[in-house]
């Protein structure tokens, strides 16, 4: 009588190779245009806000959207280089941002959108919203009687 061994783990890994070129083949990478770079932040909360920060280089307050609905920020904008565009440079490298960026972050309550703050400072997008009011820490007196 003969045993056969079948490794269930190398038959998954080719059907995963084999849906690998599958994919390859039929999607197309997308045009610059269609690309979209996601924005690196950092978001942390203090008593009565949320404060996220972004690294933007060279961009200026009118090269960022913000848009605050609810509990929900979407930051969109656009890096440009005009040296891309010119035709007459040959880039050894070409590392620095460039194209729209576009970054949705939910926070964990809702938010005071008519009281947010937003600034650019060396490069860093500060963006300060405050919780909405029913949110915020409450501080009662205790009083004797």
């Amino acid at each position: 009588m003969m045993t056969f061994y079948v490794n269930p783990y190398r038959r998954m890994s080719q059907l995963r190779q084999a849906m690998d070129r599958l994919l390859e083949e039929n999607l197309t990478e997308p045009t610059a245009n269609e690309r979209e770079m996601t924005l690196a932040v950092d978001v942390y909360g203090e008593d009565d806000a949320f404060v996220i920060r972004a690294l933007t280089p060279g961009l200026d307050a009118e090269d960022v959207s913000i848009e605050i609905l609810n509990n929900t920020v979407a930051l969109r904008g656009e890096f440009k280089c005009e040296d891309l565009h010119e035709g007459q440079n040959r880039f050894l490298t070409c590392e620095l941002p460039n194209g729209r960026f576009g970054r949705v972050v939910t926070l964990p309550t809702a938010l005071d959108a008519s009281k947010a703050e937003a600034s650019i400072k060396n490069g860093v997008l500060t963006l300060r919203i405050p919780k909405a009011e029913a949110h915020r820490p409450k501080t009662i007196k205790v009083s004797v009687a």
